[in-house]
């Protein structure tokens, strides 16, 4: 019996109960997309938010793959990633879950001061806190929480114990709480105005768009230097943008999700903006 039978085998048990499922490879990342779904030129799965949809049979496009057919998951594509693949993920917002993620102690004991209790699941440095409910996910919402759910994907670790609980306001609050993104340009900045006056060029949604569209694909094409890749990335995405405040948390989330593909946890996302931010002192 090889090492990716049980994986399948999970996959298949994990769909039969409802919960969208997708091989992952080393570095607990996603597969890549095959060439003709590269940059997304093929439109993207139905449920992504993007123009038309991607008929590739193959594990592409990341969370979006994740599926609960046990037909596409033993197709010879997807039986190809299986026996590459170290772990099995899922999708939570497609099942209308929401996975509150503690990456240490400090975080668990907050979470067990704050946060209504529900099913958790050990990780191997914090636990997975498990609601009922889905929302839009957010890195970083605190030191060591991430909220995983629409259009993101966690790794599976085991049922975990405890009763689902109903999504709870307080986790819907520290999304609102986020960071923001950009921060106002220093007292004193220069920020460049065009000829005549007017309103910020960038916050013009299709120059901002087409930046930050052109920003994922700098990040998801990248055949090495990943780390240093995602970093350039930020670094130039915030001198253009990062001084008019037209920056949001969906554009954060955009280029995080896109670095998380290539394998960056969400710690050195956050750490690469950081550095980002301090550099150009915004």
């Amino acid at each position: 019996m090889t090492q990716q039978t049980p994986l399948r085998r999970v996959a298949l048990t994990l769909a039969a109960a409802g919960l969208p499922v997708l091989p992952l490879r080393a570095g607990k990342a996603p597969f890549g997309n095959c060439h003709q779904c590269a940059s997304n030129a093929c439109g993207g799965r139905p449920n992504m938010k993007t123009t038309g949809p991607c008929q590739c049979p193959g594990v592409c496009h990341a969370w979006a793959a994740a599926t609960t057919d046990p037909r596409v998951l033993t197709s010879p594509p997807w039986m190809a990633a299986w026996r590459h693949a170290v772990c099995v993920a899922y999708h939570p917002g497609a099942a209308g879950l929401t996975v509150v993620d503690l990456d240490d102690a400090a975080a668990v004991a907050w979470a067990r001061q704050t946060l209504p209790a529900t099913r958790t699941v050990l990780t191997r440095r914090g636990e997975h806190w498990i609601y009922r409910g889905a929302m839009q996910s957010h890195n970083a919402v605190r030191s060591g929480v991430d909220i995983k759910s629409t259009m993101s994907y966690v790794r599976y670790l085991g049922p975990g114990t405890g009763p689902l609980a109903a999504l709870p306001e307080a986790v819907r609050a520290l999304a609102v709480k986020s960071p923001t993104v950009a921060r106002p340009a220093p007292r004193g900045a220069s920020v460049p105005v065009p000829v005549g006056g007017g309103d910020c060029p960038h916050r013009t949604p299709t120059y901002l768009d087409r930046g930050i569209a052109m920003a994922e694909r700098r990040i998801t094409t990248a055949s090495s230097g990943v780390h240093a890749t995602v970093y350039r990335t930020f670094l130039a995405v915030l001198s253009t943008h990062g001084r008019c405040g037209c920056l949001t948390d969906t554009h954060m989330q955009r280029l995080f999700d896109a670095a998380q593909t290539k394998g960056e946890s969400p710690r050195h996302c956050t750490e690469a903006w950081t550095n980002a931010l301090t550099t150009l002192g915004l």
